[in-house]
């Protein structure tokens, strides 16, 4: 999913910042999971890092993409036989049981909101994102599906203008026009290979780009273990309303499969927590992207998917517009810390 595959977080962080704001229960959560992405705006996370050690931070990140793309790879799998809404469901009935001891050790206090439906829409975007990842993977390669996809963090300051109010310049627009360039080259619109499914990864993307802005306007409202419960709670009531149409019932292979997939994603989640207390978020931020290079590897090795050379100039248009947009985002932090002091 983006940035995504899992139900709390998945955002990239920045400079000075972490990953997923609760640094913290398992990222604990798509697009994502996704996503992966709960937090403040990347750049505006001041998190401290708690040592520095920049390789095994790279190692941990890296290792955290490779099992990020795992956990996407079995979606994938899982779709030829069960709807998105089901795979969906599985995926947050292992977060929920995560979540559970937690919220169940101090229900009072981790579900007391400040902003309750903010939580509730937070939720929606990231699950929507989850849902149209998950359907868009049913069609596209997985390389491509997770290319498109990676335009999130795009998608964020696009809509940090309408929604939040923010500045953005004309470099970080310009940013985002490129991004787009590299999404339209992937789903290449009028040709042969085109088709109405290629416009699932970017919806996803418009999805979870809506649940950061979110995340943005809850940011010091409430901890990070409310988020992460609303997320749990909010998602899988949700889905289970929503499960029955179209229901189909899985194997026991495909239920070990699912349990598989909300592990290597919880994993992952521990893997980039612990990262980010080794290194520079600015240093660990860009080897997010060695995910397209395993998603790429594993659509070849399981569903025997080359990516084409279109697929692999959109990623690189995208990967570069959104180190760049980082970039930006890192110079606009420091102008904003030494403007406040």
């Amino acid at each position: 999913m983006p940035p995504r595959a899992w139900p709390g977080c998945r955002e990239t962080a920045h400079e000075g910042g972490s990953p997923c704001y609760s640094s913290r229960l398992p990222r604990i959560g798509a697009v994502s999971a996704s996503h992966p992405t709960a937090q403040r705006a990347p750049a505006e996370i001041a998190a401290p890092t708690l040592a520095d050690e920049p390789l095994r931070g790279i190692l941990l990140v890296a290792a955290a993409m490779a099992l990020f793309a795992v956990s996407d790879a079995v979606s994938k799998h899982l779709s030829a036989a069960l709807p998105a809404t089901e795979i969906a469901w599985l995926r947050w009935v292992g977060f929920a049981a995560i979540m559970a001891p937690f919220v169940l050790r101090a229900p009072r206090r981790i579900l007391r909101s400040r902003a309750p439906w903010l939580q509730v829409l937070r939720t929606l975007g990231l699950l929507g994102s989850a849902l149209f990842f998950i359907a868009g993977l049913r069609y596209l390669p997985l390389a491509s599906a997770s290319a498109i996809a990676f335009a999130a963090p795009l998608m964020v300051t696009a809509l940090s203008i309408p929604l939040l109010g923010e500045k953005v310049g004309a470099r970080r627009w310009a940013a985002v026009a490129v991004g787009l360039v590299g999404v339209l080259v992937v789903i290449r619109p009028g040709s042969g290979t085109f088709g109405p499914a290629a416009l699932l990864p970017l919806l996803s993307a418009v999805s979870w780009a809506f649940g950061m802005i979110v995340t943005r306007k809850l940011g010091g409202l409430d901890a990070a273990p409310t988020t992460m419960a609303y997320s749990a709670l909010v998602g899988l009531a949700v889905l289970t309303l929503l499960v029955p149409v179209g229901w189909t019932t899985p194997t026991l292979p495909q239920i070990g499969l699912a349990a598989g997939m909300a592990l290597a994603s919880t994993a992952a989640q521990f893997l980039v927590v612990t990262a980010y207390r080794l290194g520079r978020a600015s240093v660990l931020a860009p080897v997010s992207y060695s995910q397209l290079v395993w998603s790429g590897l594993l659509g070849f090795l399981v569903f025997g998917n080359v990516p084409d050379a279109w697929t692999l100039l959109g990623a690189a248009i995208i990967i570069a517009s959104g180190l760049y947009t980082a970039h930006r985002e890192r110079i606009a932090y420091r102008t904003r810390r030494a403007e406040t002091g």
